[in-house]
């Protein structure tokens, strides 16, 4: 019993100490809240006064700026007022010495008026004593007006033209006198440094065997050999009484080569039959087409001509199976670059340029494309193409005056084309072009009036025209020397050049009895 109620006596005592102590702690942090919290009103206090502080003297330092930034405007404001008043002041001075000057003008224009009015009563005036004047000398002359004027500028016409054709002489004869004999040192140095073999091809190619035996193996049975050869190599062979020799006819000798040299493995081998024939034609074929290529490389190298395109080499290849006049085209474009290279080094400019023109002139002669075109211009297509320079493919274009020549590269392959075409021998015309041109020559210059014969001689190369002394005079007949030449120029095609005379001369006769 006792010890129960010391227990509860513990119990007790025990929750009568921690009530306590709870008060105890509970005033003890009553007190340090108040504390805590008068600490910080006093910390908020300071800081509230900091802020206000801070913002005074950021309103402060704000209003400085505010008002130095509305001086500023003001003073901009002052100095803008100032400068309209002064424009102000200046356009009203402006405006006072218009309206003076209006006044001024107002006043001259009632004066021109006037004299206006005084100027046309005279020209009225005048125009009448114009007329009385004209009305009198043609009743003094027996010719109206118009037809003096036009008998005045008929005469002043004639004389022009005279005096025109006496300067255009002397201008001529000075030109020819300064530049005459430094043109010809530079093409005689070119030619004499340039030498070139010609070789002259027929549209006919000559194939010996060794015995007449043979031939009837060509023919074969029914004629079938000969018959495919011809078809397959497009080349008329002909087997006539000529000993130990076989025909082949043909305008294009790359035809004729393919065709001599598969008679040749033909008949070296023995076999010859149409299938046979076939595939050595062939062979041959490849083998041509071969060749071209190597050739158009060894001429490129031979000239020292680098980067041309493929194409272009393959056609400079083509040119040795083509002529021109009788003048074999792969010899004649060798010369005419070798001639412009050492022209263009004469005369100061880029041989390298030059020869590749000269080499490329003629390319549109061996081209299949577009046969219409003049070689020429076919020439300047293609090399414009396969992406050559500008001056060469217009030295190409223009070497025939199709075109305009637009640098010093053009003439001189214009130049160089004649030397190597005019060289005796180079080149061979056909009797009845020949012909034709000698008569075209004569009828030309039998054309102009006053004209009594006209003969061409030196195988066309100089035109002499006789006219009559009592309908043309020594100054007409310069002018129709020149302008028949200008004429002979632009309408015809030759190689070289044709020299025209003009002869006129009187003849008194008298007989003694």
């Amino acid at each position: 019993m006792e010890i129960l109620f010391y227990i509860i006596a513990g119990i007790a005592g025990l929750g009568v100490g921690i009530l306590v102590s709870t008060t105890f702690l509970r005033k003890a942090l009553e007190k340090k809240s108040l504390t805590i919290l008068e600490d910080a009103k006093e910390k908020g206090e300071i800081i509230k006064k900091e802020k206000i502080l801070q913002a005074k003297e950021k309103f402060l330092q704000l209003k400085t700026d505010h008002e130095q930034v509305i001086n500023e405007k003001n003073l901009i404001l002052s100095k803008a007022e100032n400068k309209l008043k002064q424009r102000e002041q200046l356009y009203t001075q402006r405006m006072d010495e218009f309206q003076k000057k209006q006044k001024e003008l107002t006043t001259i224009k009632t004066n021109l008026g006037q004299q206006l009015e005084l100027v046309s009563k005279k020209q009225e005036e005048l125009q009448k004593i114009h007329s009385q004047e004209i009305e009198r000398l043609e009743a003094l002359s027996g010719l109206s007006a118009d037809e003096a004027k036009e008998q005045l500028i008929e005469n002043l016409k004639n004389e022009a033209k005279t005096e025109a054709m006496v300067h255009i002489k002397d201008i001529v004869d000075e030109a020819k006198l300064t530049a005459n004999m430094e043109a010809k040192k530079v093409v005689i140095e070119t030619i004499q440094r340039t030498a070139a073999e010609h070789a002259i091809e027929n549209s006919v190619s000559v194939f010996h065997l060794e015995n007449d035996e043979i031939k009837g193996r060509i023919i074969g049975r029914e004629g079938r050999n000969i018959r495919a050869l011809e078809s397959l190599t497009g080349v008329e062979i002909i087997i006539d009484d000529s000993p130990d020799t076989i025909i082949l006819s043909g305008f294009d000798p790359v035809r004729r080569e393919i065709a001599r040299l598969s008679l040749h493995k033909l008949v070296t081998d023995g076999r010859i039959h149409p299938a046979r024939i076939e595939e050595v034609v062939s062979k041959v074929t490849k083998q041509i087409e071969q060749e071209v290529i190597e050739t158009g490389k060894k001429t490129c190298i031979d000239l020292g001509i680098h980067g041309l395109h493929h194409e272009l080499v393959m056609l400079v290849g083509k040119m040795r199976y083509r002529s021109s006049y009788g003048q074999n085209l792969l010899q004649h474009s060798r010369e005419v670059a070798n001639l412009c290279a050492t022209m263009a080094a004469e005369l100061g400019l880029n041989p390298k340029k030059a020869k590749r023109a000269g080499l490329l002139h003629d390319i549109g002669k061996v081209s299949d494309l577009d046969p219409e075109l003049p070689h020429a211009l076919l020439g300047q297509k293609l090399a414009e193409k396969f992406k050559e320079k500008p001056e060469i493919a217009n030295a190409i274009g223009a070497h025939h005056d199709e075109i305009e020549m637009e640098t010093l590269i053009a003439p001189i392959v214009q130049v160089c084309d004649a030397i190597s075409g005019a060289r005796p021998g180079a080149r061979r015309e056909v009797v009845e072009a020949y012909i034709q041109r000698l008569n075209h020559l004569e009828e030309m210059a039998l054309s102009y009036p006053g004209v009594v014969k006209t003969y061409a001689i030196q195988a066309g190369r100089e035109l002499r025209v006789i006219v009559g002394a009592d309908k043309i005079s020594d100054n007409e007949a310069q002018q129709l020397s020149f302008e028949l030449s200008k004429k002979i120029q632009d309408e015809m095609t030759y190689p070289g050049q044709i020299k025209v005379t003009v002869i006129r001369e009187t003849r008194a006769v008298n007989y003694a009895k």
